[in-house]
């Protein structure tokens, strides 16, 4: 197990703990196939990533620090990331992992119940336009 290796995954497991995770690779799989938009990862990767014979891919490790709600420079590699360099990666503040945990809901749900979410927003802004313009 290489040194970088083991240091990830003392950062990954310290930061599910801070989130109140238990660092067990079935829920860090789970946690992190319900806000990946690409294929699901296995026990057996979340468990590589968990025991330092592992470290996710830059896609990967951006989900789990905005999961975790830490520095994907942090988590990954142990230093922050600069503004300049992070780019699109570095959340805002928490109103935006509060909008990304509502998308990544709205994603999860069945196609009939995601209509049934864009109408019901749909509804309330034009309930809200009318209200501004009067």
């Amino acid at each position: 197990m290489s040194d970088h290796r083991a240091e990830f995954s003392k950062r990954l497991a310290a930061a599910m703990r801070a989130k109140g995770y238990e660092p067990r690779p079935s829920v860090l799989a789970t946690q992190f196939n319900t806000r990946f938009r690409g294929p699901s990862v296995t026990f057996q990767t979340a468990s590589r990533w968990l025991n330092g014979r592992a470290i996710p891919q830059p896609d990967k490790l951006t989900v789990l620090a905005d999961w975790l709600r830490v520095d994907r420079g942090l988590l990954g590699f142990g230093e922050v990331e600069s503004r300049r360099g992070a780019g699109k990666h570095v959340k805002e503040g928490p109103a935006s992992y509060e909008v990304d945990e509502l998308v990544d809901a709205i994603h999860a749900l069945p196609a009939a119940h995601r209509q049934l979410v864009r109408d019901l927003v749909a509804a309330l802004a034009g309930t809200l336009s009318r209200k501004r313009s009067a």
